[in-house]
């Protein structure tokens, strides 16, 4: 679940605003992003992938308290350690395009999306109710 936006890194491009399916982020007034809807955070590290700056942790746990803190993962490299894995921290070949692996992901984050859509609905319409 995305655990940090480290603002000393953040350039606001908003990559991360528009790369992620759930609408997680709101653009922020200062250029920095804001975590809007943590609830809908399906842990998919598009926004991490997408961050040029690496100002993004997303830690791997779903629910619960990370098993690193942000300031940790900052120390141990793990932040945009993702991107570099993958190589989108380098120019990619015509031939083999950053997004080539990852069009598989494609049914399982509109899925994903879907099941945060429904679960933030619920959550408002139990709160309209009460």
């Amino acid at each position: 679940m995305i655990a940090q936006i480290f603002e000393e890194r953040c350039t606001g491009c908003q990559a991360c605003v528009v790369a992620c399916p759930t609408h997680v982020f709101d653009a922020g007034t200062d250029g920095v992003p804001l975590i809007a809807r943590l609830d809908q955070c399906q842990t998919c590290f598009m926004c991490e992938l997408y961050c040029p700056a690496d100002a993004l942790y997303v830690a791997p746990e779903q629910e619960g308290a990370p098993s690193l803190s942000a300031v940790e993962a900052l120390a141990m490299g793990q932040v945009g350690r993702l991107r570099h894995d993958y190589g989108w921290d380098r120019d990619a070949p015509p031939e083999a395009p950053h997004l080539q692996d990852f069009w598989q992901l494609g049914p399982l984050l509109r899925e994903g999306a879907e099941i945060a859509a429904r679960r933030y609905a619920a959550r408002w319409a139990d709160t309209d109710i009460a």
